[in-house]
């Protein structure tokens, strides 16, 4: 019975054509590699749907932080701008002080100037005194120098050197025995007065009244030398000494302004 039954399904197979044979292969096939497709994407649709709400939180977190870091760097950069703000009122101010220290450095002497001038020099006298006078009277002394450097002050001299010794508001031209000492430094004749000045210095100079009297007194009445020249440019030097005062101080401004007390 059982070998009728084979017989019988093996029968049928042979009778179904060979091309319906490998068509139902074909289906089979292409039901299974379906199937797998499909099983393949469900693990990878949870996985997507699982992941993607983490990502969207460090995407906001990331942004977030960006603002912040948009915002601190705006801040920096306008406090850089209020400083290179400050740091040009800083230099302004620096710049003036400057300038204000240069003006007194070149009122102390401490700079060397070159510039337009004059060059005066004073030798003693080659006359003879007489049986009543001095022989003093007839040298050159440090009251003439003083009178000089006044003289070319009020001509509107910027700088003067004594024989290289640079002339400063406190410097002391005194008589020493027989020679001269300024700024403790002692000169021997023939003494140079260099002065630098503007172009016309030597026709105000000459116009003063107390110029006139002085060389007229030490040159015609006691035959003092005082010759000059007149250089493209001369040379002054700087201060060689201290500038610190040991016997002065300054007076408290309100005593500046009131002046000196009278005299009882």
């Amino acid at each position: 019975m059982g070998n009728r039954v084979v017989d019988s399904m093996v029968g049928r197979v042979r009778g179904i054509p060979s091309w319906q044979v490998t068509l139902g292969l074909a289906l089979l096939g292409l039901g299974f590699l379906i199937a797998a497709q499909l099983a393949s994407e469900r693990p990878r649709i949870r996985y997507t749907t699982q992941e993607r709400a983490p990502l969207i939180e460090i995407a906001v977190d990331l942004q977030e932080q960006q603002a912040t870091l948009s915002a601190r760097v705006l801040e920096l950069r306008e406090a850089i701008q209020g400083l290179e703000q400050a740091g040009q009122g800083t230099s302004v101010e620096i710049g003036q002080l400057n300038r204000q220290l240069e003006e007194a450095r070149l009122a102390a002497g401490l700079i060397p100037l070159r510039g337009t001038g004059l060059v005066f020099q004073l030798e003693d006298s080659v006359q003879e005194p007489g049986d009543d006078e001095a022989l003093s009277d007839y040298l050159v002394s440090a009251r003439d120098l003083r009178t000089m450097v006044e003289e070319l002050w009020l001509a509107g001299a910027e700088a003067i050197a004594i024989n290289g010794e640079r002339v400063t508001p406190t410097t002391a031209i005194i008589d020493i025995g027989g020679v001269i000492l300024a700024n403790s430094a002692y000169l021997a004749p023939p003494y140079q007065v260099t002065a630098i000045g503007p172009d016309d210095l030597y026709d105000r100079l000459t116009a003063s009244a107390g110029f006139a009297d002085f060389v007229r007194a030490r040159q015609d009445d006691y035959g003092i030398r005082i010759g000059y020249a007149e250089p493209e440019e001369v040379d002054v030097p700087a201060f060689a000494g201290t500038v610190t005062l040991r016997y002065a101080r300054p007076l408290p401004a309100d005593t500046a302004r009131a002046g000196p007390s009278p005299e009882p």
